[in-house]
């Protein structure tokens, strides 16, 4: 029997701290019940011990600030959903911190709040709980966003058996601490997020994701990594499914399936946007001319502003693109299905007509809706395989003869002419890598991207005629202090860049021209490259200077670009190409640009812009990781690599054919003092005047390659096994599948290679 001293006239008694905390809609904390019992000054003290008694007794939680009935759940609070059972969601609070370690208990989420889409693991909602006679139960509020904080790990276990957080970035060198480790056993990829606001409290794993080094596990990695919404909403997924259905009304449309209209395309492409044809132009105004058509699936017409389906494809941007794996815009009912102009079918195109002249300059063009059927799928690689031996088709010569006009045009404006080798990884039907090698470049990609360029000069053309909201690909030109840094570099190997002059993209092609090395054009390319500004996405046009283009809008990859989506509404508004509308008006709006389109385009091109550059995060992490992993049973053996850049901490190398980067670190180069020659881009021996610098050719060895960070380091031939591996400090670990140290824990060095 417990025995209490009788409370102060001015304190609440148990019971009515017991009813007030059950009663309170939100947490209640020591302020909210001194403010609803009027306690001041010496009470409030009193009212601390009466709740320290409290929870010694086991009748109330705390918190850092809020009560609770022990074994209870605030009233309302932030819940994160760990499973789902039957169709229903399970989820703890996400704040769980009861005295004695009781576990966090488990709430069944029994309805969804307004604008509720549906749940799934990991998600965080808030939520009004109560207590039924089965246990708790919630109805959800609204959906939170995913914590920031949140990080990618593997769960590697000590000797001591404490838990750590081993990085999957690169960037981040040591592991954390994890407090909670819930359901995740060693090895295993996760998420967890932070328990507090010191790095000391560690952190608690929210969500399994399975093994890292499973096949098609890397591109995972960069989806969680990069918050790359992959999951389909069911309610966009059914909008996709009913616009599927949608008939294509011929008769209303302009009837090209007579044309033998092509699709060129990866061998492995599952979604075809584009196709192409031309034909010599018979008209006797427009000698040695061709007229052509770029068709295009005419995605605005199943994908109408405003739906649920609309509202997620902006919210994704872009498809993103993986070896093993596409991330797809839109639904595959959509963009593998209805809108992928596939062979022998019937399909929905927006159709661009274009005459080109015989210098390759676009005389006139127009733009239709209409009904096409592709003759042929091909793939780049049988494209010219069929030119090169003579096999062609007329369709496919009158195409090259064409591609050849636009080709002698653009060499007339001088475009920026930066070909850099491009990473291919293949894999086999189990997702296992068998080739990681640099993609060739082909004519067939030319005829495609020349055809593509002037179609997107022409959607850009025709809306400006019109006056009609354009969404830009833009490109500026280099910013000053971006040139100055390249003339300086320039100067590294005695020549010059004139600054006084206007700035073109030809400018650079003379200056790469002149230069007769392959190893000093490679470098200077690059350093080119590095000059440029980024482009994006914008309603207020400022040309694209790479391009040596005036006026240029993505029009050709409505499946994967919702820029492209947005001017074709633009299109079908300016020009009048509204489809009559089937029976069944239910899931349709006008096909044109909505008006909060037109009142939001700056920050919709804002938002693309930003997604676009998520998806080019994720795909080249995700190259890394595949040739980390395809390198990392030949550590050890010796490459030939070109220095690619330099810092004061060591130097990076690329594997020349294959394009793995990795670090070099200072303390391998030698016992020797190096400092760094910022403007020349070099490290300098300061005794024997050893110089490494961008371009040189090394032969180096491998010396780790890490398959979860996508790291590689390599050390010179001449320096002994290891000898740059130097222990971190501090006593957190790095990944593991290397030695431990003496206190048992994983150390603090990389991936040395594992055979799988």
């Amino acid at each position: 029997m417990s025995h209490h001293k009788a409370p102060d006239p001015g304190l609440p008694s148990r019971q009515q701290v017991l009813d007030f905390i059950a009663q309170s809609p939100d947490d209640a904390g020591k302020r909210e019940l001194a403010r609803a019992f009027g306690l001041k000054g010496q009470e409030k003290i009193k009212l601390k011990a009466l709740l320290k008694d409290m929870a010694d007794e086991g009748l109330i939680d705390g918190s850092k600030r809020a009560f609770h009935r022990m074994g209870g759940i605030p009233r309302v609070t932030v819940l994160r959903v760990v499973t789902i059972e039957d169709g229903e969601a399970i989820a703890v609070p996400d704040n769980w911190e009861a005295e004695g370690g009781m576990a966090p208990p488990k709430v069944r989420l029994v309805e969804r709040g307004k604008g509720m889409s549906a749940t799934k693991v990991g998600d965080r909602v808030l939520a009004r709980t109560e207590e039924s006679g089965s246990g708790w139960r919630a109805h959800p509020m609204k959906k939170l966003a995913v914590r920031a904080d949140q990080v990618l790990g593997v769960i590697e276990i000590d000797a001591s058996g404490q838990a750590w957080l081993a990085p999957v970035d690169k960037r981040i060198r040591t592991a954390t601490k994890v407090a909670d480790v819930g359901e995740a056993a060693s090895g295993n990829l996760v998420l967890a997020e932070p328990i507090g606001r010191s790095e000391r409290a560690g952190v608690k794993v929210t969500q399994v994701l399975g093994d890292p080094l499973a096949p098609r596990a890397f591109s995972l990695i960069a989806i969680q990594k990069h918050g790359i919404p992959f999951a389909f909403s069911p309610e966009a997924v059914a909008e996709a499914q009913a616009a599927s259905k949608l008939p294509v009304l011929p008769e209303s449309r302009e009837d090209l399936t007579h044309l033998p209209i092509v699709a060129i395309d990866p061998a492995d492409a599952r979604d075809h946007d584009d196709a192409i044809w031309a034909e010599p132009d018979s008209d006797p105004a427009n000698p040695g001319g061709f007229r052509a058509v770029v068709a295009i699936a005419d995605v605005s017409y199943y994908v109408r502003p405003g739906g649920k389906l609309d509202r997620e494809a902006r919210t994704r941007g872009n498809s993103v693109y993986f070896p093993d794996r596409v991330v797809p815009m839109l639904p595959e009912v959509l963009s593998a299905e209805v809108c992928s102009l596939k062979a022998g079918q019937a399909r929905a195109a927006m159709a661009c007509h274009m005459t080109i002249d015989a210098q390759g300059r676009l005389r006139d063009w127009r733009f239709t809706r209409a009904q096409v059927q592709i003759a042929e799928v091909i793939a780049y690689e049988e494209a010219q395989r069929r030119i090169d031996a003579g096999e062609a088709a007329p369709y496919l010569n009158d195409l090259w003869a064409a591609w050849k006009l636009l080709d002698a045009a653009r060499a007339a404006r001088e475009p920026l002419a930066l070909e850099l080798p491009e990473r291919r990884v293949t894999l086999d039907e189990m997702g296992r890598i068998t080739e990681v090698a640099l993609r060739e470049r082909l004519d067939a990609h030319r005829v495609v991207e020349e055809f593509m360029i002037a179609a997107n000069v022409a959607a850009a053309k025709a809306l400006e005629a019109k006056a009609a909201p354009v969404v830009y690909r833009i490109h500026e030109a280099p910013s000053r202090e971006k040139l100055v840094a390249l003339k300086d570099y320039m100067a590294t190997f005695g020549r010059k860049l004139a600054l006084g002059q206007v700035v073109t993209p030809g400018l650079f092609n003379r200056m790469l021209k002149d230069i007769s090395d392959d190893a000093e054009r490679m470098l200077v390319m690059e350093a080119v490259l590095r000059s440029q500004t980024q482009a994006y996405y914008g309603p207020r046009n400022a040309g694209h200077f790479g391009l040596s283009l005036g006026s240029y809008a993505h029009f050709t990859s409505p499946i994967r670009r919702y820029s492209d989506l947005l001017v074709h509404r633009a299109l079908v508004d300016a020009y009048h190409l509204e489809q009559p509308r089937p029976e069944d008006r239910s899931i349709l709006a006008a096909s044109g640009l909505s008006e909060q389109d037109r009142a939001d385009l700056g920050k919709v091109s804002d938002a693309i812009s930003q997604t676009e550059r998520r998806a080019m995060e994720a795909e080249r992490d995700t190259m890394d990781r595949y040739v980390a992993a395809w390198l990392s049973v030949r550590v050890g053996e010796v490459f030939d690599t070109r220095v690619i850049g330099i810092q004061k901490f060591g130097l990076f190398a690329t594997i020349i054919g294959l394009g793995g980067d990795g670090l070099v670190p200072i303390s391998t180069l030698g016992e020797e003092y190096f400092t760094h020659d910022e403007k020349a881009q070099a490290l300098v021996g300061e005794k024997t005047g050893t110089r490494f610098e961008r371009g040189q050719l090394l032969k180096l060895r491998l010396a780790e390659a890490n398959p979860l960070t996508g790291a590689l380091k390599f050390e010179p031939v001449d320096a002994e096994p290891g000898a740059g591996r130097v222990e971190r400090r501090g006593d957190r670990p790095a990944p593991k599948f290397a030695r431990q140290n003496k206190r048992g824990r994983p150390a603090n060095i990389k991936h040395q290679g594992r055979k799988r």
